[in-house]
């Protein structure tokens, strides 16, 4: 499964049901990511941190600054040392 953008409702999301979500708001150069999503029945399969990394593969694009409102986005980053310099 391969996270789909939709910049129209600020968020990544991959099709489970319900969907997971990544959320997000744009601040001029930055994007605060304020919330990850999987429903229980999907949970430890990898599917959140797939959403982050599509999320923070996107901001590094944009040349946005990131924001890591959501524990989990936090987290990742900590893990994954190769996204820190995206933080704000």
């Amino acid at each position: 499964m391969t996270p789909l953008h939709e910049p129209e409702h600020q968020r990544f999301t991959l099709p489970t049901t319900p969907a997971s979500v990544l959320d997000y708001q744009l601040s001029g150069d930055r994007v605060v990511f304020t919330h990850t999503g999987v429903p229980s029945a999907y949970r430890g399969q990898g599917l959140a941190a797939r959403l982050v990394e599509a999320g923070l593969q996107w901001a590094r694009a944009q040349g946005l600054k990131v924001v890591p409102a959501c524990s989990y986005v936090h987290l990742h980053i900590q893990r994954h040392p190769e996204w820190q310099n995206l933080v704000a």
